[in-house]
């Protein structure tokens, strides 16, 4: 069944609403315009603050639905809800329908540990919307959540598969948003703005 849960996770993931908001929207591959990126930041630069709102929306519900899945059956078995959201968001970033060509996994990532460990996400969270309305860097919010789920985790004695998981997760990101890295240490990163 884990390997069931992990599937289906996986194939959820895969599902990038960005493209598919692109392509039914305005006939584009978003993958071709803007950052080049699968995801709701570059929606919101390429086709508008509504869709890109409906983009994320979705992408957490693929990490919700992943976890929720695999809750249903295994009986809440630990380590296959954890890898279940673990394969949503590796769908998310190489999705199978979309020739491994997608995004970098922080919506999907906030729906699955919102339905692990929804304390030590929320605190998470918080933590990336202070970033957020601080510096306007998409990036640097999205960093921060990573890096802080699993400290916040490890004070609030989650169970431990949850928090080697999210690190897992938050290598990923950090591996994904490289190019953000460098343009942050030169500056050159841009900023939040709500007109595509």
């Amino acid at each position: 069944m884990i390997l069931l849960a992990c599937l289906v996770g996986y194939l959820l993931g895969s599902i990038s609403t960005s493209y598919i908001a692109g392509k039914v929207s305005a006939g584009v591959d978003i993958r071709e315009h803007g950052s080049g990126n699968a995801g709701a930041t570059n929606a919101l630069r390429v086709l508008g603050w509504r869709l890109a709102a409906l983009v994320a929306v979705a992408d957490v519900f693929k990490g919700i639905l992943a976890v929720a899945f695999a809750n249903l059956v295994t009986g809440g078995w630990p380590t296959a809800l954890a890898l279940s959201g673990l394969a949503a968001v590796l769908g998310h970033n190489w999705p199978l329908f979309h020739g491994f060509r997608g995004g970098k996994g922080i919506a999907t990532t906030i729906g699955a540990l919102l339905t692990l460990t929804p304390g030590p996400t929320l605190y998470a969270l918080l933590v990336a919307v202070l970033l957020l309305a601080a510096s306007r860097y998409v990036s640097l919010a999205a960093l921060g959540f990573v890096t802080f789920a699993p400290i916040f985790q490890l004070f609030m004695h989650v169970h431990p598969v949850y928090t080697v998981v999210t690190i897992v997760i938050a290598l990923l990101a950090y591996w994904r948003h490289r190019g953000n890295i460098e343009r942050l240490r030169q500056k050159t990163e841009r900023r939040l703005s709500l007109r595509p």
